[in-house]
């Protein structure tokens, strides 16, 4: 089969163990990101299947109604937001979903804070200028780790937390609290309490219509001055300019990032600020990640072509 594999930054999956796996099969691999429908069309022209990382590249009517030989469309991890699913069904592409691991994203996670709280970065860069010790960090022992989003992310999260000695307070859907309960951590009464009373403020929110600006400017408002806000899941769950100004305006005092509301991002404010460290959507970047959500690709593509799809997330599509 004709396979275009797109947005592969690294050149990563051409070295991966499991790529072994499309052996046979024509591959072209593309390690750039384009958005325009003339390019895309153009790169994907007379593909029979794309292998998409993450959400990276979307999937419009548009751009369906130029690529006739498409059958199959798999992606690599659970979020399909950017796919027009019944744009595929119409246009007769299946579309196969994949799973990840949480371990990768929530390492980042803690590394983030980590790097934060004690200015790292900052003073990796003065130490190799000259300077020493330049700056104060604080400890993270017995401040409070507040966790948006229990989910699998975010409860390994808290796991960490509670290994550093850190009370953890929770907040989400209920069936997030209700588990945050039974795993023994404090659940505050509401949203705007977890971001008045958190030292470390950490988002495991998922991006659906539902959440997109879930975290308002009066959320950021409450915060700390000393607090420090961790966002490794979506840019989008904050009010768009909201982070940067409350930044600017001082709670919370700081933020690490990995995630950006355009990606791969050319320029941003919070780029330019000392109070952030910022990570270029490193999360789910990581060997065993790759590994697993990439054998799990092929073995859908192998699946496809013997005429067995598997988890398939509109059954109604080219099966």
């Amino acid at each position: 089969m004709k396979i275009v594999i797109p947005d592969d930054y690294q050149d990563a999956v051409r070295n991966l163990d499991c790529y072994s796996k499309l052996a046979g099969h024509q591959v072209t691999i593309y390690h750039d990101t384009v958005k325009d429908l003339e390019t895309l069309a153009t790169r994907f022209r007379g593909a029979e299947v794309l292998i998409l990382i993450r959400e990276r590249t979307a999937i419009t009517e548009p751009l369906l109604a130029l690529l006739p030989d498409l059958k199959l469309i798999i992606q690599t991890g659970r979020g399909i937001a950017h796919i027009d699913l019944a744009a595929c069904a119409r246009h007769g592409v299946a579309v196969a979903i994949g799973s990840g691991t949480p371990y990768a994203t929530a390492e980042l996670t803690w590394g983030l804070i980590l790097a934060a709280m004690r200015h790292i970065p900052q003073e990796v860069a003065r130490l190799k200028g000259g300077q020493w010790q330049t700056t104060l960090g604080l400890g993270l022992h017995s401040r409070a780790l507040g966790i948006l989003g229990y989910g699998k992310i975010g409860s390994i999260v808290a796991g960490y937390g509670r290994a550093f000695g850190m009370p953890v307070l929770v907040w989400g859907t209920e069936g997030a609290r209700s588990r945050a309960r039974a795993d023994g951590y404090e659940v505050v009464a509401n949203q705007r309490e977890l971001f008045s009373s958190s030292d470390v403020l950490s988002l495991h929110v998922k991006l659906v219509q539902e959440t997109r600006g879930i975290v308002t400017t009066a959320d950021l408002a409450v915060m700390k001055p000393s607090a420090l806000l961790v966002n490794t899941a979506r840019a989008d769950l904050i009010e768009s300019g909201a982070l940067v100004e409350a930044l600017r305006a001082g709670r919370p005092g700081s933020a690490a990032v990995d995630v950006y509301e355009s990606e791969p991002v050319a320029d941003s404010p919070l780029l330019h600020m000392d109070n952030v460290v910022c990570t270029p959507h490193l999360g789910f970047v990581e060997k065993d990640s790759y590994e697993g959500y990439f054998t799990m690709a092929f073995d859908q593509l192998l699946a496809f072509a013997a005429g067995n799809p598997i988890t398939l997330a509109n059954p109604s599509g080219n099966v």
